[in-house]
């Protein structure tokens, strides 16, 4: 894997990004909160920049060792997920959340960002 984007911000909060010939996997995990938000966002940015620069196909986000996620942090994913879905058809990505289960306000966050781009989104365990 060739490792492009990498930050750990914060006391509990880790953003990672590579990418292979599959696409791009992304790695959140430990609390994000206000105090990592413009962090957030500026990895966010750097994985979609990345994304269109590979023409990448597949963005897949593991999301599996998030304990939590504020609402601000998630209105980044919803701006990352409204940039995608602006993008000509051709630019496009689909984006794969990694959830665990055990942490139910993942699902139900996921399936509110799923909404609003189904057509884009997958969520898997």
């Amino acid at each position: 894997m060739d490792s492009w984007a990498e930050i750990v911000k914060g006391e509990d909060f880790a953003a990672h990004a590579s990418a292979s010939e599959e696409g791009i996997l992304v790695c959140l995990g430990g609390t994000a909160d206000l105090t990592v938000k413009s962090h957030l966002d500026t990895f966010l940015r750097e994985v979609h920049t990345e994304a269109q620069r590979r023409l990448a196909q597949l963005v897949t986000v593991d999301l599996r060792k998030m304990d939590f996620m504020n609402s601000s942090c998630l209105r980044s994913l919803v701006w990352w997920i409204s940039t995608v879905q602006e993008q000509p058809d051709e630019a496009k990505y689909r984006i794969i959340f990694l959830h665990n289960p055990s942490l139910r306000w993942q699902l139900r966050s996921l399936n509110s960002l799923a909404s609003i781009a189904s057509n884009i989104i997958t969520i898997r365990t």
